[in-house]
């Protein structure tokens, strides 16, 4: 059974230092869905598992328009029926993203505006047991 979760969050400026966000997301059949943190229209993170590619794209959509796919991961830990806890740390120059409290991948930030982000959104076919922050 798929689940279509849709929603946007107000946060209180994730780039403030170290902090983080927390979600834990059972995912029953992941087609797709994505993770945005945003700062009016300018997404400054989109994390996208694609199931059926077996990739998890990462992106910015900065002015308009999206910026050069980062696609080249090790592994893709978002599979069908597996529970898993998703964490963003915002450093002075990156994202750390952790999957089951170890380290899956960095992000080099576009969006330089960092008190600006202030919405979480997530999309797609999943079921989220919590939000952290």
């Amino acid at each position: 059974m798929n689940y279509t979760f849709s929603s946007s969050l107000l946060i209180n400026n994730i780039c403030k230092g170290e902090q983080e966000l927390f979600f834990p997301l059972p995912v029953e059949a992941p087609s797709r869905f994505h993770i945005n943190l945003k700062a009016g229209q300018d997404i400054a993170l989109h994390i996208n598992p694609r199931g059926q590619e077996q990739i998890v794209v990462r992106n910015s959509f900065l002015n308009g328009s999206w910026g050069p796919e980062e696609r080249e991961l090790p592994f893709n830990p978002f599979q069908p029926g597996q529970y898993f806890e998703l964490s963003i740390r915002c450093g002075n120059h990156r994202f750390k993203v952790y999957v089951n409290g170890q380290p899956f991948f960095n992000y080099a930030h576009r969006y330089r505006n960092f008190p600006q982000i202030d919405t979480l959104q997530i999309d797609g076919d999943v079921v989220l047991s919590y939000i952290q922050c």
